[in-house]
């Protein structure tokens, strides 16, 4: 039974990590032995559990049913590992995370000092950027995404606070143009541009009274919010930024809210990581932490 259980724990970290040489790596195992003792558990079940090529595994349908059985086992086991260790060690490790550069001057990244603060043994390494980075390929352990609605994916994900967005503009603008007095109106302004959410529609709300607005293209396209709340600052057009963004504008009246009965609808921050990642680790205390500060 004891030599099951191994072969099943192997099988689990040959397909979550793709291929028997990357397991091998992770278990300080030969591909050699991870073949051996997979081949072992499907001739003591007398079925197959994998389909191998050179570049890809696949599982047949006992494969995901073992699977499924194996991931609850390895849980299980991680969690009791874990408790024990979390009574007498303080948290300790490295953490790499990716951050949209919007977030650099929001709450989290106050959160995320306290928490520097708070477990001195934690090393956090923060990438804030608006590209988009690949959380497999560049190695990190968590990423933080900002949209209205997540994308299915294989990687595990929770939802951690909403941030609220309003419709400005400086008023050299809006003294420069008739007053806006509808949503119908907003078709016929000078927008500026966040490029990589600009294709969708902007939805106004109010009451239950709910405005589809198709943007017209803007003259100015920019990847960055900051960048985009100074451009807007400016007088050049309209723009939809985040409202923590732009407090110490509207208090200095350097932006004006337009259409400001109108809410729009938030943009939701969520953190996605590994599927793989132990169940009670690092991650999930740190975002544990971060959630529990509704930042």
């Amino acid at each position: 039974m004891l030599d099951e259980l191994r072969q099943i724990a192997i099988f689990a970290k040959a397909v979550d990590h793709g291929s028997f040489r990357a397991a091998a790596k992770a278990l300080r195992l030969s591909p050699s032995v991870v073949s051996h003792h997979i081949g072992q558990l499907e001739e003591r079940l007398g079925t197959a559990l994998l389909y191998r090529s050179t570049r890809k595994l696949s599982l047949t349908s006992d494969g995901k049913r073992l699977l499924a059985a194996a991931h609850v086992m390895l849980e299980a086991a991680e969690s009791g590992i874990q408790d024990i260790a979390n009574q007498t060690n303080q948290p300790s490790g490295t953490i790499k995370l990716t951050i949209p550069a919007v977030l650099a001057q929001s709450n989290l990244t106050t959160t995320i000092a306290k928490y520097a603060m708070d477990f001195p043994q934690v090393n956090l390494a923060i990438n804030y950027s608006d590209s988009k980075q690949d959380l497999i390929a560049d190695g990190f352990d968590i990423a933080i995404r900002m949209t209205t609605a997540l994308e299915d994916s294989s990687f595990r994900a929770r939802k951690l606070y909403d941030i609220n967005r309003r419709l400005v503009a400086a008023p050299s603008y809006l003294n420069s143009r008739a007053q806006i007095m509808s949503p119908d109106e907003l078709a016929k302004q000078d927008w500026l541009e966040l490029a990589p959410v600009w294709h969708k529609k902007l939805e106004l709300c109010l009451g239950e009274q709910i405005i589809l607005v198709q943007k017209p293209k803007s003259q100015i396209s920019v990847n960055n919010a900051h960048a985009l709340a100074q451009l807007a600052c400016s007088g050049v057009g309209l723009a939809i930024i985040p409202e923590f963004l732009i407090m110490s504008d509207i208090e200095a009246g350097r932006l004006i809210y337009v259409l400001p009965e109108w809410s729009i609808s938030p943009v939701s921050v969520f953190a996605v990581w590994p599927s793989n990642a132990p169940k009670d680790g690092l991650v999930k205390h740190f975002l544990d932490y971060i959630a529990s500060t509704g930042s």
